[in-house]
């Protein structure tokens, strides 16, 4: 056998060898990306709640002054609203609790006699400056608020309560809108014949974590003061869990 007839046996041999195994790569490529078989589930919403006594508050306060001109304005609420910020820090209000939240000058129209043509126009200016106020020890709130009036102020523009340290609130709130979500996926799959399995997801999509006010008894400041009223602060939870079911 020639030198040329050995390497063309020895070519065609490793050809039949090597065809085999290329078929076969494909068909495992095929079979690892087969689509495994889909599980039935079943998914339910549920909402929770908690509430809890509010242990701090802010309050908006501020004063509105006027002037012929707008610096007479300006003069006039600078000096209101150092007096009321200096009665807060005589009542106890610490620097980081103040932050001001609002400041306009705007000009005063005056409006012509009825039946006259002339166009409105400015007769003075007024200035509005206010001031947030984190209220950390609730019994001194409504003294406070005495004193802003006294003070000077002009303006509330009213009292939120919430809570210092609202996590275990809403983990109580989450909690039960777990519960409630799963007594509404066992009676829908009880009305349907079916059983819950394992869960396979847990969502809080739209969670609110805000503090909504709830009336309760819950006075504060009976030594004097003006009235207040905290009542409660209520958290709400969302969740959707999703199960596998069975027959």
């Amino acid at each position: 056998m020639t030198r040329f007839r050995r390497s063309a046996l020895a070519f065609a041999l490793l050809a039949a060898v090597a065809v085999p195994g290329a078929i076969a790569a494909p068909a495992s490529a095929v079979a690892a990306e087969a689509p495994a078989t889909r599980v039935a589930t079943l998914s339910m919403s549920g909402q929770g709640s908690a509430s809890a006594a509010p242990d701090q508050a802010t309050v908006t306060s501020g004063v509105a002054s006027e002037g012929k001109t707008a610096r007479e304005a300006l003069d006039a609420n600078s000096k209101a609203m150092s007096a009321l910020i200096d009665a807060f820090k005589k009542a106890g209000i610490q620097s980081a609790d103040l932050q001001t939240s609002g400041f306009s000058v705007q000009p005063r129209y005056a409006q012509p006699k009825e039946g006259s043509s002339e166009a409105p126009h400015i007769d003075g200016y007024q200035v509005n400056n206010q001031v947030t106020v984190r209220v950390r020890d609730l019994t001194k709130l409504g003294a406070l608020l005495d004193t802003a009036v006294s003070t000077g102020s002009n303006q509330i523009n009213g009292v939120g309560f919430d809570l210092a340290d609202p996590a275990p609130v809403l983990d109580k709130a989450r909690e039960a809108a777990v519960a409630d979500a799963r007594r509404k996926a066992e009676l829908t799959a009880k009305a349907a014949g079916v059983k819950l399995g394992r869960i396979l997801t847990i969502a809080e999509p739209g969670a609110d974590t805000g503090p909504r006010p709830m009336m309760a008894a819950y006075a504060m400041d009976k030594r004097g003061g003006a009235p207040i009223e905290a009542g409660e602060t209520e958290f709400q939870a969302q969740v959707v869990v999703t199960w596998e079911i069975g027959e």
